[in-house]
């Protein structure tokens, strides 16, 4: 779903959330799910307390029905190999990462967007795990007080904490501390761990080659009248970083905004970025430049120097760096300006 950040009271509120009934997590054979997950949840478990989004949390024991709200949060499980735990998922913006396919196929789809709180419930959850503080609204599934009132526990991520509450810094550390935060949680902190480390490796393959050297580019998230581009601060101007590339919009507040075609036009950046998402397809916004009069005159779109990342590897979380990866190859093989 498009970023932006809402006000909720439940922010605010110090919450204990006690899962005490949740001892041992289920053994399971799907992919990333193999003993050393389930050995450390089950056998040397110490309680997690950890002030998350302004709600402090308190894990007794690991859960195990996990239900998550937004595909971000849904791959960190995955990446976890949390599938046999997961007892619901919900509202993706573009297609689950084909590592993560085969394990998600395994995990029942409560809603395509968010779920009713018939349906969160009926799903019998002991934990909520979102990327975007809109779940835990009183009219999504509730918010984050009214579930520890029922003994579910919450994760927000960081990065989409409500108004009010400050969010994390945009950084591959911020990303990275999620995914070991959830790791504590469920306790296979070392697991996480080793999919931080192999991020980490990854990330300095991409920023040692450096494929974005020397190159303008425009990140078109979506919009048309208006574009909301990648600014200054967040997954785009991470990815950017990454690569050695020169943000048009750098100078911008926050993770997007909405930009000015006229900056577009006096920029005539060398590559454009495409986040392609359910709402705003790469396709669709190809379609637009080539169809306006202006645009269709930029360096970028003439000459067909296109990078399409899906929306999921464009903000901060556990497909960040395979954002920048991609973002990296696709520049070394575009074609000379």
């Amino acid at each position: 779903m498009r970023p932006r950040r809402i006000g909720l009271p439940a922010a605010a509120a110090a919450t204990s959330l006690l899962l005490g009934a949740c001892a041992d997590a289920p053994s399971g054979g799907g992919p990333g799910a193999g003993s050393a997950a389930t050995g450390s949840a089950s056998t040397a478990f110490s309680p997690v307390t950890l002030t998350n989004c302004g709600v402090r949390v308190t894990v007794e024991a690991p859960p195990r029905r996990l239900v998550t709200l937004n595909q971000g949060a849904t791959e960190v499980a995955l990446a976890l190999g949390l599938q046999d735990r997961m007892a619901g998922t919900a509202y993706l913006d573009d297609e689950v990462s084909a590592k993560y396919a085969a394990a998600y196929r395994s995990v029942p789809v409560l809603a395509k967007e968010y779920p009713t709180k018939e349906q969160f419930v009926a799903a019998k959850p002991d934990f909520a795990y979102a990327a975007y503080a809109s779940a835990f609204d009183a009219k999504a599934i509730g918010t984050r007080a009214e579930l520890a009132g029922k003994r579910i526990g919450s994760y927000l991520s960081p990065f989409g904490c409500p108004k009010g509450t400050p969010a994390a810094a945009p950084t591959f550390d911020s990303a990275w501390r999620e995914i070991t935060d959830v790791g504590s949680v469920f306790g296979i902190r070392d697991k996480a761990e080793g999919v931080v480390d192999a991020q980490r490796s990854e990330l300095a393959t991409v920023r040692s080659t450096a494929a974005g050297k020397g190159t303008t580019v425009l990140w078109y998230d979506s919009g048309e009248k208006t574009p909301f581009v990648g600014a200054g601060k967040g997954g785009p101007q991470l990815v950017m970083d990454a690569v050695g590339a020169r943000n048009v919009f750098a100078g911008l507040p926050g993770g997007w905004a909405d930009g000015s075609w006229e900056k577009v036009v006096a920029a005539d950046p060398d590559v454009i970025v495409l986040a392609d998402a359910s709402w705003s397809t790469a396709d669709a916004k190809k379609k637009y430049l080539r169809a306006d009069p202006v645009l269709r005159k930029l360096t970028a779109v003439k000459r067909n120097r296109f990078v399409v990342l899906p929306f999921s590897e464009t903000t901060p979380g556990v497909r960040l760096v395979d954002g920048a990866k991609a973002v990296s190859d696709q520049l070394t093989a575009l074609p000379a300006t």
